[in-house]
Parts: C-alpha cells; sequence; structure tokens
C-alpha cells in the first residue's frame, strides 16, 4: 500500500483522485494547501500536485522542498492543462518526477502512482 498525498485545491477533481486511488488500494490524504500538507505531519511516498492552481504553486513548492531535501523518499506527479506547456517545462526543471496532463491523471491516476512507487 503506497501513501500518497494528494495536493488538489478542486474540491471535485481532487475527490476523484482521491477515491480512485484509494479503490486501487492506496493510503490516500487530500489536501488544499502545501501549508496542510506539512502541518499534517504525515509521512507519503508519493505526492501527487496539481500544477494548474497559481494559489497552490506546486512548482515553486516542490523546487523550494527539494532544496532543502524534505521530499527525499517521495517520487513526485505533478498534472497539469494540457495546452500549458511552460507548465510542464518548469515542473521538469523544479524536479517532478513524473509530469502528465489533466486528462491522463484523470483515466491513469493510479497506474501513474504505482510506476512511482
Amino acid at each position: 500500500m503506497t501513501r500518497v498525498a494528494v495536493l488538489c485545491a478542486d474540491l471535485l477533481f481532487g475527490s476523484k483522485l482521491e477515491g480512485a486511488l484509494g479503490v486501487a488500494g492506496h493510503e490516500v490524504a487530500r489536501f488544499d494547501s502545501v501549508d496542510a500538507a506539512a502541518a499534517s505531519g504525515r509521512v507519503f511516498d508519493v505526492a501527487v500536485i496539481d500544477l494548474t492552481d497559481p494559489q497552490l504553486d506546486g512548482v515553486g513548492a516542490v523546487a523550494a522542498m527539494r532544496e532543502r531535501h524534505e521530499l527525499d523518499g517521495v517520487a513526485t506527479l505533478g498534472f497539469y492543462s494540457h495546452i500549458e506547456v511552460e507548465t510542464r517545462r518548469l515542473a521538469e526543471q523544479a524536479g517532478f518526477d513524473r509530469v502528465v496532463p489533466r486528462s491522463r491523471m484523470a483515466r491513469e491516476a493510479a497506474a501513474l502512482v504505482e510506476a512511482l512507487a
């Protein structure tokens, strides 16, 4: 069982991911912000992060946490709007392990997480 943090302020999509990953046998916690995830004090194997939410700033958060070694041992999976090619490039530069379009995340969430776990 993989421990997964889903950082997604979009309640509908975040709940969809939480449900799909839970059905696949993963232990899932969904958070609306990076601060909420950090404050939980929990340890995760994979962090799934919404890159479409400017308030979440997933790219900046992951870059900073990678620099401080706070994500050592945690795989990162980001998802973005397929038309935001620059977001993908920035996420890859920030050190995300995998970056996929939101549509693929919706279809293949469990398989993508399992590939990183």
